[in-house]
């Protein structure tokens, strides 16, 4: 394949599609999206919102939303199977916590694997009973609170879908729920609540997030364009980076300062990424970004950024594995429990691909190539352990290598990047 040129645009942001969707389930009235994210992992909520009462519908280019508004929530007559996706279960298992239904939550072989405890410990203390599996894994029951407690609740791991989790469980009980947060994370869940109407109110102290919410809250249907998303952009952001002769305009990227740090990170190392028409979505900060082939350097990642670039960590290591010098990470313990242990699968899968690397409990230390591509896998297929972020990090590592990278599955990808390959293919092209 050869350079990456002209203009694309990427599906849209997979957090906020989720959001809007259960938003505006919640709400009552029609909501309107459009560029929504037609994701298998957006799916999965939207199906889970219409088994618990809400009427979600395509209509052209829109999705329509008509809620039954917070407290009303029905009781599904089947477990509801949330795929791969550790957001729609998360943050639907702290909707259900404080409605007086029960839940089953059921997902495939890769989401089986994940902890759930982290969100069934605040939402117990908030009322709500839990049925797990051994490890706190699915499949799991979810009995809502028939009352529900508002609590305080410190996070004890940098987690956005726990505290999302704990704010949503807060809307449909009395009071004011609370949640400190000693490391900022991503912000869509607060941005939205307040445009849906929420009392939702923040405060710094002492360089901590403390996220206030008033529950039986009245949410207002809303029209929102998601803008597209970091996440997915990333890829083809790298690609380009590390591709001589790429000059590529990627429109409309969702800029969030909590999701924005692989750009942050790509500049330190030399990446030229301009940022045109910079402007507000929906209170979310978008622009479109013309990213040029450049020569990387090795740099060490201050951990404190990790939370706003958790996801692209995997992409982050293929530029670093064709840097000039060694980029270190660290603090990187929670991609051990994503939806593979993605530092332990990225250190086999680039070395494979000839990869220079060290694989350290909270993180890898990897010593590029300088610019080379890499050596490339032949007729080895690398494993990708059902996960969508290291099949689509070794496809970039693949253009980027001599013999090309064979992957053992693509059919993940589906559930944050449908079009993905031919998205590829036509900036390549």
């Amino acid at each position: 394949m050869g350079p990456l040129t002209g203009r694309i645009r990427v599906p849209g942001d997979k957090s906020i599609s989720h959001r809007s969707i259960m938003f505006g389930a919640l709400a009552v009235g029609e909501t309107r999206v459009t560029g929504l994210l037609e994701g298998e992992d957006v799916m999965a909520t939207a199906a889970a919102m219409r088994a618990m009462g809400a009427s979600i519908e395509r209509s052209g280019d829109e999705w329509r939303i008509c809620g039954v508004g917070v407290g009303g929530l029905l009781q599904p007559q089947a477990a509801l199977d949330m795929g791969n996706s550790g957001t729609s279960t998360r943050l639907l298992m702290g909707l259900v916590a404080t409605h007086a239904i029960t839940a089953t939550f059921t997902g495939d072989a890769s989401l089986s694997k994940r902890p759930m405890g982290r969100v069934i410990d605040p939402l117990s203390l908030m009322g709500a009973s839990f049925e797990a599996s051994p490890g706190g894994t699915l499949p799991l029951m979810v009995r809502g609170a028939t009352t529900a407690v508002p609590i305080e609740y410190r996070l004890p791991v940098a987690s956005a879908q726990v505290k999302s989790a704990v704010l949503l469980a807060g809307l449909n009980t009395p009071g004011i729920t609370r949640v400190i947060e000693p490391i900022a994370t991503r912000d869509h869940s607060e941005r939205m609540l307040r445009g849906f109407g929420a009392e939702l109110e923040i405060e710094e102290v002492d360089g901590e997030r403390i996220i206030f919410i008033r529950g039986e809250a009245d949410l207002q249907p809303q029209v929102i364009e998601v803008p597209g998303d970091p996440s997915s952009a990333a890829f083809f952001i790298v690609a380009a980076l590390v591709t001589e002769g790429s000059d590529l305009v990627i429109e409309n990227v969702g800029l969030n300062p909590t999701r924005a740090g692989l750009v942050e990170v790509l500049r330190q190392m030399g990446g030229r990424i301009e940022e045109f028409d910079r402007r507000e979505i929906g209170g979310e900060p978008v622009a479109d970004l013309r990213v040029t082939y450049s020569r990387l350097t090795g740099i060490d990642v201050d951990p404190a950024i990790a939370p706003s670039m958790i996801d692209e960590f995997p992409v982050l290591f293929v530029a670093a594995a064709l840097a000039d010098g060694t980029t270190t990470t660290s603090g990187l313990e929670e991609l051990r429990v994503k939806e593979s242990d993605r530092l332990d699968v990225m250190a086999s899968a680039l070395r494979a691909a000839g990869a220079d690397l060290d694989e350290e409990e909270d993180g890898l230390v990897i010593r590029g190539t300088g610019g080379v591509p890499l050596r490339g896998t032949a007729n080895a297929r690398v494993k990708t352990h059902l996960d969508h972020r290291i099949a689509m990090s070794m496809a970039i590592a693949g253009l980027a290598s001599r013999d090309g990278v064979l992957i053992d599955d693509t059919a993940p990808i589906r559930t944050s990047f449908p079009n993905f390959e031919a998205l590829l293919a036509e900036a390549t092209s």
